[in-house]
């Protein structure tokens, strides 16, 4: 139940955080929902992975698809060489997944994780 309590919230923190910072506050989201919601280390990991894998893929692909992947064509080919717009997009998600993963980590670290709870 944590998990997807854990989940639900670094979403929407991490794209309210978004509407009125910089990209990178989707770190401090998951790190304050990790800190709070007490989970082991690899499940915070994990759940941070997760949340902002399907929130940055979700967004990505919508804002693609909402312009025919116009710009999706034109910037794969110029940072992958070739025309592939998922890949764009996957490598999108990739990247906010993983900076979500390891600030989710860094906040259940905060708190040492006790087995009986």
């Amino acid at each position: 139940m944590k998990f997807f309590i854990s989940l639900l919230l670094m979403m929407l923190l991490s794209f309210t955080a978004c509407l009125f910072m910089e990209w990178w506050s989707i770190a401090i989201a998951c790190f304050i929902i990790a800190a709070l919601i007490r989970q082991r280390p690899g499940i915070a990991f994990i759940t941070g992975f997760l949340a902002l894998f399907l929130l940055w893929g979700g967004l990505s692909y919508w804002i693609s698809d909402n312009n025919n992947h116009l710009l999706a064509h034109k910037v794969s080919v110029i940072i992958l060489k070739k025309d592939n717009p998922e890949m764009l997009i996957l490598i999108t998600a990739t990247i906010g997944a993983i900076v979500g993963g390891f600030a989710a980590l860094t906040g259940s670290l905060l708190r040492p994780y006790r087995a009986a709870e």
